[in-house]
């Protein structure tokens, strides 16, 4: 197996991840669980996990590398997960799935404003189609009538995909430097600092004793696979291929999650598809060609 298809596959996988856990994360806020504590419990869950794995070879950053750090601890911790859980408890999985396709033109223009990467018209041609296919389904979207739709939630998670774009481009010099799992580790040490003001007094009230099964795999699916797991997922997929195209799997999203969405309905006795339609799908292919033609230019630069 090429470097190649493995970083593709963990990112795959990530994706998939990910859409689920718009439906899961959804179904436990705000009740039982506020959006800051939710966050709280999987900042330091993850940070558990993490350095467990490193601590029999634990490296101290250089001190010039400390700033980055913390930069990247408050763009892909504290600002990324804190909106993304706030605008997920206020509007509806899909539209957050949505908005989280802007993520790959946001990577794109950062990475050549801070690391001078090229854009080639292939690039371009596939960040456009994809911001199609994305753009029309929220063009779409605007006419739903869901109860669960808001666009405060919209807003928070259109800034959680800015300051992941963000996280992305500033992480990508670290990985090189030290094991990306080291790197994490720290991120996520810092990043409890930075969200304990938010939601640690919350985390302490929930009422452990009152949760369901369902409730129970909620927090643990959003801690293990969700943070941890994608976390590593995404690490495998930065640090070989560039921030762009990582960033261009997002667009997966909004398909998995509507996929979700119609199985979680029999189960969790909610229905999330309300504001899912055959135009959206058909947008979606849009977004896939993107992706495609995104990860096709990368692979022509390395050629």
């Amino acid at each position: 197996m090429t470097n190649s298809l493995r970083a593709h596959l963990a990112l795959s996988a990530a994706a998939i991840i990910y859409g689920a856990n718009y439906i899961i994360a959804k179904s436990v806020m705000p009740d039982p669980i506020g959006p800051n504590s939710f966050i709280v419990l999987r900042v330091v869950g993850a940070a558990v996990l993490f350095w467990l794995i490193v601590a029999r070879r634990i490296q101290i950053p250089d001190k010039e590398d400390w700033g980055r750090l913390l930069l990247c601890a408050i763009c892909g911790v504290a600002t990324n997960q804190l909106l993304f859980f706030n605008g997920l408890a206020l509007t509806s999985p899909i539209n957050a799935s949505i908005m989280m396709t802007s993520n790959p033109i946001i990577v794109m223009v950062i990475s050549a404003v801070l690391l001078k990467q090229k854009i080639n018209a292939l690039k371009i041609l596939g960040i456009m189609l994809g911001a199609a296919g994305a753009i029309a389904i929220i063009m779409l979207s605007t006419y739903d009538t869901s109860e669960d739709s808001s666009w405060q939630g919209d807003v928070c998670i259109l800034i959680n995909s800015l300051s992941w774009g963000f996280y992305l481009v500033l992480v990508k010099p670290l990985m090189k430097r030290y094991n990306p799992v080291m790197i994490t580790a720290w991120i996520f040490l810092i990043g409890i600092i930075l969200v304990l003001p938010f939601g640690g007094s919350g985390a302490s009230e929930i009422e452990w004793m009152q949760l369901s099964a369902w409730q129970w795999f909620s927090i643990l699916y959003v801690i293990v696979f969700v943070t941890f797991l994608t976390y590593l997922l995404n690490m495998i997929g930065i640090h070989l291929l560039s921030p762009t195209v990582a960033s261009a799997y997002i667009y997966f999203q909004p398909l998995l999650a509507g996929v979700f969405a119609f199985l979680f309905s029999f189960f969790l006795g909610k229905d999330f598809t309300g504001d899912i339609t055959w135009l959206k799908v058909a947008c979606g292919v849009l977004v896939f060609a993107g992706v495609y033609l995104v990860s096709r230019s990368e692979s022509a630069q390395k050629t």
